[in-house]
């Protein structure tokens, strides 16, 4: 199965760690590249996966897997087939990715913006991961059974979300805090769906902590 990953750009310095950024339902990689591309990291390799599946009601739109039973972001996801195959897919790519960078996966940041961030949550909780940042995201099914991770996560949301209602966040950031993560939570009175200025800063900071000291 095809799977499509952008770059951005080189950099002018050694690169010390990297960046993986998913898309959201509908978008693509070139979506991820252009707030991806606005956060200043002069040693940060940026790469961005794009979800295997063509989405159906838009010719350029990818996605990680089918919504068409997701409901209010409750439903139990985990068993549907092209969630488990971009999981695979995904998994594989992050852990082949040292062997073409030569940078660990404990230097890098796995990161996604709504189904992205439902993608992060889902790959990223049991890899030696530097962080994972997790985006208007949602959870695909309970993580009891998961150990606690051992990486800094953060996660943003906007109250005014109209696609995963702050709900959603609520229920994950519980489900984090309830695994001990170490977990940074921040929701935004006037926030929608979308990546701000706000939300870029957040980001920025969070990679310059842990990849760029």
């Amino acid at each position: 199965m095809d799977f499509k990953v952008m770059t951005i750009g080189a950099l002018e310095q050694p690169a010390q760690g990297s960046l993986v950024v998913l898309h959201g339902w509908g978008a693509n990689s070139e979506d991820a590249a252009h707030f991806t591309g606005m956060l200043p990291l002069a040693k940060v390799d940026r790469f961005l996966p794009e979800g295997p599946f063509k989405h159906p009601y838009s010719d350029a739109g990818r996605m990680w897997y089918g919504l068409d039973n997701m409901g209010n972001f409750q439903s139990d996801l985990s068993r549907q087939a092209d969630l488990q195959t971009s999981r695979q897919l995904l998994t594989d790519w992050l852990l082949a990715l040292p062997g073409k960078t030569g940078i660990p996966l404990e230097r890098t940041i796995l990161g996604g913006f709504s189904q992205g961030g439902a993608m992060t949550i889902e790959v990223g909780l049991t890899l030696p991961l530097a962080g994972l940042m997790i985006l208007s995201g949602y959870l695909h099914k309970s993580l009891a059974d998961i150990p606690k991770p051992p990486m800094p996560i953060l996660q943003i949301h906007g109250q005014q979300d109209m696609v995963v209602p702050i709900a959603a966040a609520r229920k994950t950031r519980d489900a984090l805090l309830d695994l001990g993560a170490n977990l940074t939570y921040q929701e935004f009175p006037g926030l929608g769906h979308e990546i701000s200025m706000t939300v870029l800063e957040q980001m920025q900071g969070f990679v310059t902590e842990l990849l760029e000291p």
